[in-house]
């Protein structure tokens, strides 16, 4: 295989095809979980770690979205649950299951909340253990994962479960094992990663689903504009004022 721009742009296209062609039906059921959670009072509870993180701000707080949805992360340790700073330069935080457990008690969830969790490989402790707690507490949950890398790594979770394992709708990104999609020919070796171009498809093609369910019941979705735009401020502090206390922009 050739490496270059033109490359990658045959690589991702054809991944985003792959997406096409076997994700819709999940991608329906996914948003019947997002509009049964927001019409009972829910809101999206978006999670991601590393680039993962990338497909929680697709789902949460940008114009085109949805407002009643927040993002939860690996920062909030910090900035409201009192941690140290340091304990972000930890490269292996996201694998500790632990943290989960405190990712949860801090976020302002609700019980008819549904969960959005973002994983490429889908087997690290925080991703699974998140999970487990939000299926324990009673919540939907979709997956969005790589199930061709996730399949053949071996989990990080005592547990022995996937973040796929657990999901009531799972959505494969369609990344290849090691996410990155031309070859170098050294061992392992690759550059052009996928997961972040196809979760951003994803997560855009749920919120159109989503409302597009919404302005068929005749209601009008509670979508932000971008605030670059005249009159986005308002509306947007409008929309997000009905849902205070259940949603939190962070930076």
């Amino acid at each position: 295989m050739t490496i270059g721009a033109d490359s990658y742009l045959a690589a991702v296209t054809a991944a985003i095809d792959q997406v096409a062609r076997t994700q819709s039906d999940g991608v329906r059921r996914a948003a019947d979980l997002i509009t049964a959670a927001l019409r009972a009072g829910g809101v999206v509870q978006a999670f991601g770690a590393g680039h993962s993180e990338a497909l929680a701000m697709e789902i949460a707080g940008r114009a085109g979205g949805l407002v009643p949805s927040n993002r939860i992360a690996l920062r909030d340790l910090v900035l409201f649950g009192g941690a140290d700073r340091a304990v972000l330069d930890d490269p292996f935080l996201e694998r500790d299951p632990s943290v989960a457990h405190r990712l949860y008690e801090l976020a302002p969830v609700k019980p008819d909340d549904v969960f959005v969790i973002a994983s490429n490989s889908g087997v690290n402790g925080v991703v699974v253990e998140l999970a487990r707690l939000v299926k324990e507490n009673g919540h939907g949950l979709i997956a969005v994962t790589s199930l061709a890398h996730s399949l053949a790594v071996p989990t990080k979770h005592p547990s022995g479960k996937r973040l796929a394992d657990l999901a009531d709708v799972v959505l494969d990104n369609g990344a290849p094992y090691g996410d990155a999609a031309l070859p170098l020919g050294q061992e392992g070796a690759a550059v052009g990663a996928i997961s972040s171009v196809t979760g951003a498809v994803l997560a855009q093609q749920l919120v159109c689903e989503v409302v597009a369910r919404i302005v068929e019941s005749g209601e009008t979705p509670p979508i932000y504009i971008s605030y670059n735009v005249p009159g986005g401020d308002d509306h947007n502090r409008e929309l997000e004022a009905r849902y205070a206390g259940r949603i939190r922009r962070t930076a």
